[in-house]
């Protein structure tokens, strides 16, 4: 599912909310969701998962176009841990 997708079944099921209102919404909810893990905190939806971020040491990797070796700053990646609900809906 893409983004216009998940507007438009909100749409459908909201008709008094309008196209843009539920778009604004989601972008709302996204952003906010995003600006949580950039401050280093967590976000948890009871029932679908847990947004968190985790830490990745620094490395030489290798460019896989010449060979050569490249050096890979420690950085911070999202990572999502499916709750348990989610997880019997996904093995019935």
């Amino acid at each position: 599912m893409i983004r216009s997708e998940l507007v438009q079944m909100l749409a459908a099921d909201n008709p008094g909310l309008s196209i843009k209102e539920i778009d604004r919404i989601v972008s709302i909810f996204f952003d906010e969701i995003s600006q949580r893990l950039a401050d280093g905190g967590r976000v948890e939806l009871r029932g679908f998962g847990a947004f968190s971020t985790r830490a990745r040491d620094a490395r030489t990797g290798r460019n896989p176009r010449t060979g050569e070796t490249v050096d890979v700053d420690a950085k911070r990646v999202p990572y999502f841990k499916p709750g348990k609900e989610m997880r019997q809906r996904l093995n019935v």
